[in-house]
């Protein structure tokens, strides 16, 4: 008798907290909040392991939360139920703040917010400050995170979405990470037509800010990019910046193997590939 009451009893505590869970997770979207991280349930509900697990699963398997990284949930409304996960904008400052590390939103992620090129659909770029953290990639969702040393908050914007606000990389910081990732991210063929667009809004004050932090040759293959897109503007810029500096000599592409070719004397380039331009 007394285990058949403790049951009863063990049931309904469970039927309580989660009916509690549903409540709060419905407070939380009502006040525009998309993500929750399991220390936080434990923190609100106390050691009610079994409870919480429980419902956590529930809510899984009927699509109403995912599961991004370990010990971290995104909250999936009605209209996202059958693709199983939110834009990563409405999430990502909550799940690095989780986290506990620097980031922004650039390369093609950045720059379609920015209104230059297409990302590919539940595909963002991270940029995070070292050391890496694992990609994370599932049927619902890939986000592929990019290590850098540091940056200066005043090359990031802050754009506002349904759930707060995401940090994105400045055009001018984009089309900078551009250039120099372009080895992990597709080649320049790749980067060309975005760079093209992004161009009409950068601003050659911050361009050159950004630049002066950046590697040398980084910025050879960006100037060389610009020239080429008749950014001249743009390209003179940069190209005034290497004269008072010593550089050394640079592939244009990383990403061939081949480090023969042409030399663009103006950009200290060896050029060893052959670009497209439209």
């Amino acid at each position: 008798m007394q285990f058949t009451t403790f049951c009863i009893n063990l049931r309904k505590r469970i039927f309580v907290i989660s009916q509690a869970i549903s409540d709060y997770l419905y407070e939380i979207q009502a006040q525009g909040r998309y993500a929750i991280s399991l220390h936080e349930l434990r923190e609100r509900f106390g050691p009610n392991e079994k409870a919480i697990a429980q419902k956590l699963h529930r809510l899984k398997k009927e699509n109403k939360l995912a599961q991004v990284r370990k010990e971290f949930y995104v909250i999936v409304p009605p209209q996202y139920s059958h693709q199983g996960i939110l834009p990563t904008t409405y999430y990502l400052d909550d799940m690095m703040t989780f986290l506990k590390r620097e980031y922004y939103l650039g390369l093609y992620s950045a720059a379609a917010l920015h209104g230059a090129g297409h990302q590919q659909p539940m595909q963002s770029q991270i940029i995070i400050q070292k050391p890496a953290l694992r990609d994370i990639k599932t049927k619902k969702q890939h986000l592929n995170f990019f290590t850098k040393s540091s940056w200066n908050g005043d090359w990031l914007d802050k754009k506002k979405t349904d759930a707060g606000y995401v940090l994105v990389s400045s055009p001018e910081l984009t089309a900078i990470d551009l250039v120099h990732y372009h080895k992990q991210i597709g080649g320049l063929n790749r980067i060309i037509p975005v760079l093209e667009e992004l161009s009409e809004n950068l601003k050659s004050s911050t361009l050159i800010a950004i630049a002066a932090a950046s590697s040398f040759p980084t910025i050879q293959r960006l100037g060389y990019l610009l020239e080429q897109l008749s950014e001249t503007k743009l390209a003179e810029s940069l190209s005034t910046l290497l004269a008072v500096n010593k550089t050394n000599a640079a592939p244009l592409s990383l990403s061939h193997k081949n480090k023969s070719g042409f030399k663009d004397d103006k950009w200290n380039l060896i050029i060893n590939t052959e670009l497209e331009f439209s």
